[in-house]
């Protein structure tokens, strides 16, 4: 973190330099010393403007993209000014609390579904690209059924305590009849409620490897593969991410270089290895981070940043995050308790 006192940096410097930023985020346009004049409280000269961004450029606050055009924040000077930001934090308006408060207040819906939803609102609100993180649920088991798709194929369905509903298809033998379909289920459930999925899976194949499951074959058959589902598995889940609202970003953007490096980005956040990544970085520490350009690989020259925050269970435990990815100069003081509030909503249902 940049801090102006060991820069050097006069008060006047800072003030044009808060000026300059903030027309900055507005526009997204280099700022030359004419709008700045217009800006400041105090009448100063145009020498005495550039004279001032002089020293905020040497200090490495300012940079010019082009020859003879105006000034933008460098990545130090807009972590200068973001960190300014989080010091003072501003209130949401009520229109924007009400549209959050409304998507959490729903009931009768999944987690994955409460996710989608917010994600959605948060993406409409900032007008930039929203995501989700979260990583596989270890949440205690509740319920799981079989339901029959045609002759040969089941939907298995397993649904957790947290509210999180996960699919999986399975190929049947022929002629398997409903009864041993509801008979593996029964047996399922009487054991897997209450327990994780390992305690679960290992209690049933215990059983069944000592022969004590009271189970005809082909139920037993059914178990077998109906756990096999979920151990085998769960390592092609290890993190989830939503995307919504990509559109918004791309409209910032018109280079067609520019273009494929957002496309790119894109690509690379919904890896998994980059997901998770992304989420431990978010789980240190309470509250929003925020990640501009190149602090975080993934948004190197990329020219955008991302206010992030976690969300936690009725443990405490960090279980995801969500957050807004937009253009560098993004409204800031207005996304940054955007995203907290959200994410403490969302805690708040959880738990």
């Amino acid at each position: 973190m940049t801090d102006a006192t060991l820069l050097g940096l006069k008060p006047r410097a800072l003030e044009i330099f808060n000026v300059l930023v903030t027309a900055y985020l507005e526009s997204g346009q280099p700022i030359g010393s004419k709008t700045l004049a217009q800006r400041l409280r105090h009448d100063l000269s145009p020498a005495s403007i550039r004279s001032n961004m002089s020293d905020l450029e040497h200090a490495g606050l300012l940079f010019s993209p082009h020859t003879s055009a105006g000034r933008v924040p460098t990545e130090s000077g807009l972590r200068m000014y973001v960190d300014g930001l989080m010091e003072f934090s501003s209130d949401l308006t009520t229109e924007d609390r009400m549209s959050i408060d409304g998507e959490c207040a729903v009931r009768g819906v999944s987690v994955d579904e409460l996710l989608e939803k917010t994600s959605r609102t948060l993406s409409g609100l900032s007008r930039c690209a929203s995501l989700v993180l979260s990583p596989a649920s270890n949440a205690e088991l509740q319920h799981f059924e079989f339901v029959p798709l045609g002759e040969n194929r089941a939907l298995a369905v397993l649904v957790r305590m947290d509210g999180k509903v996960e699919n999986r298809l399975i190929d049947l033998p022929s002629g398997v009849p409903q009864s041993a379909m509801t008979r593996a289920s029964n047996y399922m459930n009487a054991r897997l409620s209450g327990r994780d999925l390992a305690a679960a899976t290992g209690m049933i194949r215990s059983e069944i490897a000592a022969q004590r499951a009271e189970l005809d074959e082909m139920s037993r058959r059914l178990v077998e593969a109906g756990v096999g589902l979920w151990a085998e598995g769960s390592s092609s889940e290890d993190a989830v991410l939503v995307m919504r609202g990509q559109s918004n970003l791309l409209d910032d953007i018109q280079a067609g270089e520019e273009l494929e490096t957002i496309g790119q980005l894109f690509d690379e956040l919904e890896a998994r290895e980059n997901a998770l990544r992304l989420l431990d970085a978010t789980s240190e520490g309470d509250g929003v981070k925020i990640f501009i350009g190149a602090e975080n690989k993934l948004f190197t020259n990329t020219g955008c940043s991302m206010v992030i925050a976690p969300y936690h269970d009725s443990k405490k435990q960090v279980i995801g995050a969500i957050g807004v990815l937009g253009p560098r100069h993004m409204n800031y003081a207005r996304i940054i308790p955007m995203v907290d509030y959200t994410s403490r909503a969302i805690a708040a249902v959880l738990s």
